[in-house]
């Protein structure tokens, strides 16, 4: 501690100036980082003159893609893994469930939400075998898609004729459409 001659309080003590290596380190790092600057600069400088960024030697995000992979990247992206795969699976109904089945059963629609499959029948007959079979479905479904993906087949009967609208009808009847349902 240093005695101060007025009198007062001591003075507080500075930190010791970077000397030696110290010194030598802040230097070096102080001229990496203006060399690097200037290389920045000049690289910039060489590339607008070239008419703009360009691709070298090494593959970056501005090469050209294969389409496949542009529509996986993109499918990734977007989130739209599961409805890809359910489409997939649309494009492969008769794999799936077998020809029988696939000649009288179209799948319809996917709610993503609820995890449900609506599928429509043409008979009321293969209504109700796919119905038996739906369980076994969801199984072979989520086995190829991935567990949960879908959770219920919603099966649809055939939708009935047009319902139509004119001077001949019985009161409180519902036309045609009565007896399908």
């Amino acid at each position: 501690m240093t005695e101060n001659t007025s009198g007062g309080a001591p003075e507080p003590s500075k930190p010791p100036e970077p000397s030696g290596v110290d010194l030598a380190r802040v230097a070096l790092r102080a001229a990496k980082d203006a060399a690097r600057a200037r290389g920045d600069a000049a690289q910039q400088k060489k590339q607008a003159r070239r008419g703009g960024l360009r691709s070298g030697a090494r593959a970056d995000g501005r090469d050209p893609m294969a389409l496949g992979s542009a529509i996986n990247r993109l499918i990734t992206e977007r989130g739209w893994e599961a409805p890809a795969a359910v489409g997939g699976v649309m494009g492969r109904w008769p794999q799936i469930v077998g020809e029988d089945v696939a000649k009288h059963c179209v799948p319809e629609k996917y709610d993503e939400d609820e995890r449900v499959l609506t599928v429509r029948c043409d008979s009321t007959a293969w209504a109700t075998n796919l119905r038996l079979l739906a369980p076994t479905l969801v199984a072979r479904l989520n086995e190829d898609l991935g567990h949960g993906r879908v959770t219920l087949i919603k099966v649809q009967g055939p939708g009935g004729p047009a319902r139509r609208y004119g001077p001949l009808r019985a009161p409180g009847s519902t036309g045609p459409g009565d007896t399908y349902g």
